[in-house]
């Protein structure tokens, strides 16, 4: 049975050395050349005294990341991912939380990393990666290391504004990733298209199944996802087989009629997450990859990742969800009520989850992870945590659990119950409309929809019309060129309200 993460590199590397395990357009490294680094980076951390300790891991998305990620793990610390990307006040205030002493940066951020008053060292990966390894400190490391000791922290968005580092282990990992695999059916053929930031938990995907099976990640370059055909021609330049991708990435493509120009003739599995995929949308890549493996996939970072799936099988109308499906093995699902009791059949709960999947909880916030991971309170017996993921979620008459919604974006509104996700289902079947967003001005009980489209927004108002009851009608729409998306490409709608409450 593994316990350590690493034993899929240190099985791998020895059967296929030469193989290129990451790339990017430019340049690749072999599972040979990541073991050696890695290892070289666990050796000069491990020679500074670092145990136990958080090192963030501050490089542009490139191979060498990842290798920086598994060198950490290999000094016995755990990584914490940053990005010059992410707002300069956020990095602040994951300093704040984290106090590191150390941080790992390229030639494109050590400048910048100096600007942080962190009280830290900051050292250069093209520098300690040429460490002589220490194999006996190496092999001292690993006799003390336990399958649940942590391995990372990536940080998420708080309530208060205070950003959450969750922490995952090596066994809630190695459970994911055991998992993950055999439903997606990666092996040694496996080659990723790399979409997400690395400084999210999302990577997981493609990272560890690429040590696991001796498979190969291209990181696609972000610039890219601006420009459909581009993209799809690289997929196809690569030969890329297999996405695992956010629904927005996906609907970028076939919204701008990518399929009637360049068809990703490689792919094989595509897996999606982190939005609701609109049915309109997903029909064109089902009739332009009729023979693909389509997948869909659930799950918060605090259960390391994705923890249900649904295989699609069977033809959906527009106004249907996909559903999420079944857990994985070793996970399983409750739905919990207002009173903390499970629901009746086909009656909506909270999604909670439990199982090994589950992570540590938030790095220095007691506070919060005893809010979140709770005792089953369908268990008075004996001490069992699950996490309280916020989602709202019902069984559909197939026995397949169907997400609704999040708790916060249910409503009350003209004396009825409303769910905000039901009425951008409708505004998504529209033909000219791409994708759809709803919020709701608690201030003056407003419903405010917006929508990127070729479609003129009382054109849109007629058809909710025609689809929605009279309460459900959004009272202020507006037309979008672009929606603004999250840095791991979610619908930001934080930003949405911002735009609203600046412009009411």
């Amino acid at each position: 049975m593994l316990t350590n993460v690493l034993e899929y590199l240190e099985q791998t590397a020895p059967r296929l050395p030469d193989k290129i395990a990451f790339a990017n357009e430019e340049m690749g490294l072999s599972f040979q050349e990541v073991s050696q680094q890695a290892r070289a980076i666990g050796s000069f951390l491990h020679g500074q005294g670092l145990y136990k300790k958080p090192v963030v891991v501050f490089m542009k998305k490139h191979p060498k990341t990842i290798v920086a990620f598994l060198g950490t793990i290999y000094s016995g610390c755990y990584y914490v991912p940053l990005d010059e990307e992410m707002p300069r006040h956020r990095i602040e205030l994951i300093f704040q939380t984290l106090q590191p002493e150390a941080m790992i940066c390229d030639d494109t951020t050590a400048a910048l990393a100096q600007e942080f008053d962190f009280g830290g060292k900051v050292y250069l990966y093209d520098a300690i990666c040429q460490t002589p390894v220490d194999d006996q400190a190496l092999a001292m490391i690993r006799s003390k290391q336990i399958d649940t000791d942590p391995i990372y922290i990536v940080f998420t968005s708080g309530s208060t504004g205070i950003p959450k580092g969750v922490m995952a282990c090596h066994r809630s990992v190695l459970d994911y990733i055991e998992h993950l695999s055999e439903v997606l059916r990666f092996d040694e053929d496996t080659v990723f298209g790399n979409q997400t930031p690395l400084y999210f938990d999302a990577c997981l995907k493609e990272i560890y199944p690429t040590l696991k099976f001796g498979a190969t990640t291209y990181i696609v370059p972000k610039q890219l996802f601006m420009f459909p055909i581009k993209l799809v021609e690289f997929l196809n330049q690569f030969k890329i087989n297999t996405v695992c991708w956010v629904v927005s990435a996906l609907t970028m493509i076939s919204s701008f009629r990518t399929f009637e120009k360049v068809i990703p003739e490689h792919l094989r599995t595509i897996a999606f997450a982190s939005e609701v995929f609109p049915i309109k949308q997903f029909h064109l890549w089902k009739a332009a990859l009729p023979n693909a493996r389509f997948i869909n996939l659930y799950g918060p970072t605090e259960v390391t990742g994705i923890c249900c799936y649904y295989e699609v099988d069977r033809e959906f109308s527009l106004e249907e969800s996909l559903p999420i499906g079944r857990p994985f093995k070793n996970t399983d699902i409750i739905l919990l009520d207002e009173n903390d009791k499970e629901p009746a059949p086909g009656e909506q709960g909270e999604i909670c989850v439990r199982g090994t999947s589950l992570t540590l909880g938030y790095y220095r916030n007691p506070e919060k992870t005893n809010e979140a991971f709770v005792q089953n309170p369908l268990n008075d017996m004996y001490p069992e945590l699950i996490y309280r993921t916020g989602d709202l979620g019902k069984y559909n008459e197939r026995g397949e659990l169907v997400f609704l919604s999040r708790k916060d974006f249910q409503i009350k509104h003209m004396g009825h119950r409303i769910e905000l996700g039901e009425i951008e289902v409708i505004v998504n079947m529209h033909p000219d409309v791409s994708t759809a967003c709803c919020l709701f001005d608690n201030e003056k009980k407003k419903i405010v929809l917006y929508y990127v489209g070729q479609v003129d927004s009382k054109d849109v108002a007629t058809y909710i019309k025609e689809k929605l009851p009279r309460y459900m009608v959004p009272n202020v729409i507006r037309q979008l060129e672009q929606m603004p998306l999250t840095p791991n490409g979610k619908i930001n709608r934080n930003l949405l309200k911002e735009q609203y409450a600046q412009n009411k």
